[in-house]
């Protein structure tokens, strides 16, 4: 494994979990104006894709999607597995 890919990998973390934090503050803004908001689906995917970081801080910023049982527990699952993911690789370099 090289360390350019783990760079690249940590761009990627960072970028995805910057989007889904603001996704999540967007989803909230539309919530409150009642206007279209963003498919749970896609945010759960982001978070599953990597942005589970962002999105469980996004979740407790924007005291966003809280009640749903699903955003507490599929959140922090993504980002312990990303965690472990990233342990590893680092532990290959």
């Amino acid at each position: 494994m090289s360390s350019d890919f783990l760079n690249g990998f940590w761009i990627y973390l960072f970028l995805i979990n910057v989007v889904l934090f603001l996704l999540m503050g967007v989803d909230k803004m539309h919530a409150i104006q009642n206007r279209r908001r963003i498919p749970e689906s896609v945010l759960l995917l982001l978070a599953a894709l990597g942005g589970a970081m962002g999105g469980t801080l996004g979740m407790i910023s924007f005291r966003h999607k809280t009640k749903h049982r699903k955003f507490t527990i599929l959140f922090p699952l993504f980002l312990v597995l990303y965690a472990a993911l990233l342990i590893y690789l680092i532990s290959r370099v």
